[in-house]
């Protein structure tokens, strides 16, 4: 009896310890991932461009480091995949990429800083869904079964901004199929997906997502008003961007007006669906005068906490802006202290 006794009492010791055990199999809270990702910026213009370097930036580790010595609480990381992976079956992407990628997820990784990996720019998909919907299934399953062993930390976000002909039915259609992809080898790993029509917020009242699957994020981009966020930006295909040069944003209450009632919409969505609420993207362009972008980027971070969402900078260290100065190594003071409390 005693023996048996034991033998019991070693089962239950062995039962409660896998339990506990990292990799155990028990689904994360998607709220508290949300809470985990907190203020994080975007590593952008380095994976994301055609090829890393074209656009001013190539990740180096010490970026990760002074993100994380910084105090931000997580990192987003834009790739453009279908830059690197055949164009025809079995779509197979780029292993000296893939391991580029891995490297970076394991820069994150190692120092406990949460990382947000997606599908960044990806214009064949926003021209040809239908054409294109084979080897974005490919890709993704490529991609999740590579990362499937490592930690809840890291998260997948299923398609940066879906756009032009990737309209509201058949994105609705093909992030459910996506979805069906990671979650064969990746059942419990946190999801983010964004509605169509650019990850807008009023546009989350057609996004469709599986109402079983209830470890998602959902994201959000917000830079309006774009007359101030994007004066003077040449790649803007909505009028004369030039002519919004000067346009300052000073908070007054009409202007704080505006952001809150976006944010309000997206919060009551949340709340409504049972979603956390991610703010993947904003910030104002270098042509805008610093004190007004300071100005907007502190209104619109500190808007988005107070209303329990994470947000991502955007971004890190190129140019047009970011918050790192790679030349001198210090950061913006200004747009630092905008979206990071002071220490």
């Amino acid at each position: 009896m005693a023996k048996m006794l034991i033998a019991i009492l070693v089962s239950f010791v062995s039962v409660c310890a896998a339990a506990n055990e990292p990799n155990a199999t028990s689904v994360p809270d998607p709220f508290k991932m949300n809470q985990l990702l907190g203020r994080g910026v975007n590593l952008g213009n380095a994976f994301d461009a055609p090829t890393e370097g074209e656009w001013g930036v190539v990740l180096q580790e010490e970026y990760f480091q002074v993100v994380k010595d910084a105090g931000f609480s997580s990192v987003r990381l834009p790739v453009r995949w279908s830059a690197h992976a055949m164009t025809t079956p079995p779509y197979t992407i780029n292993p000296d990429f893939m391991k580029r990628i891995e490297w970076a997820v394991n820069c994150a990784v190692s120092r406990k800083l949460p990382i947000m990996l997606n599908v960044h720019h990806y214009g064949e998909l926003y021209a040809n869904p239908a054409a294109e919907k084979e080897r974005y299934l490919a890709l993704w399953k490529q991609i999740a079964e590579y990362f499937k062993d490592y930690p809840d930390t890291l998260v997948f976000e299923l398609l940066n901004e879906p756009q032009k002909e990737l309209r509201a039915g058949p994105w609705n259609e093909q992030l459910k199929e996506s979805l069906a992809v990671v979650r064969q080898s990746n059942p419990n790993r946190t999801i983010v997906i964004g509605s169509a029509h650019y990850n807008q917020i009023h546009y989350l009242t057609l996004l469709d997502i599986p109402k079983e699957d209830r470890n998602i994020i959902v994201t959000i981009h917000d830079y309006f008003p774009l007359t101030f966020t994007h004066q003077g930006a040449a790649w803007l295909s909505r009028g004369d961007p030039n002519d919004w040069l000067g346009t300052k944003w000073t908070g007054t209450e009409d202007e704080k007006q505006e952001i809150i009632r976006d944010l309000d919409f997206a919060a009551a969505w949340g709340k409504k669906n049972n979603r956390p609420i991610n703010l993947g993207e904003f910030g104002a362009y270098e042509k805008a005068d610093m004190d007004s972008r300071a100005r907007w980027t502190k209104f619109m971070a500190d808007a988005a906490i107070e209303r329990g969402m994470s947000f991502h900078y955007w971004e890190f260290c190129a140019n047009e802006f970011g918050l790192y100065n790679q030349k001198s190594k210090t950061f913006r003071k200004p747009l630092l202290e905008a979206v990071l409390p002071p220490k």
